[in-house]
């Protein structure tokens, strides 16, 4: 979910369906971690809320791959 915003931020929700804290709290920072790295893509400032799904691994890149896929969604939506 994202909104237009006067500066590029974002929220994460995880769940207790993901599994323990220590597996919430790794997961936020994978999100974080990729969120950053990947954000140079926005044409546009914008505020997300990130709500993972439930996989059975996680990993940066299907993180920054759904992340990069988002973006550019974000970006054609702008521009129309």
């Amino acid at each position: 979910m994202y909104f237009p915003s006067k500066k590029l931020s974002m929220g994460i929700a995880v769940s207790k369906k993901h599994g323990k804290a220590v597996t919430r709290n790794r997961i936020k920072r994978l999100v974080r971690e990729t969120f950053s790295k990947t954000c140079g893509n926005l044409e546009k400032n914008y505020s997300f809320i990130v709500l993972p799904r439930v996989m059975d691994e996680y990993s940066y890149n299907a993180f920054e791959k759904s992340f990069l896929s988002c973006f550019k969604k974000v970006n054609e939506c702008e521009k129309s």
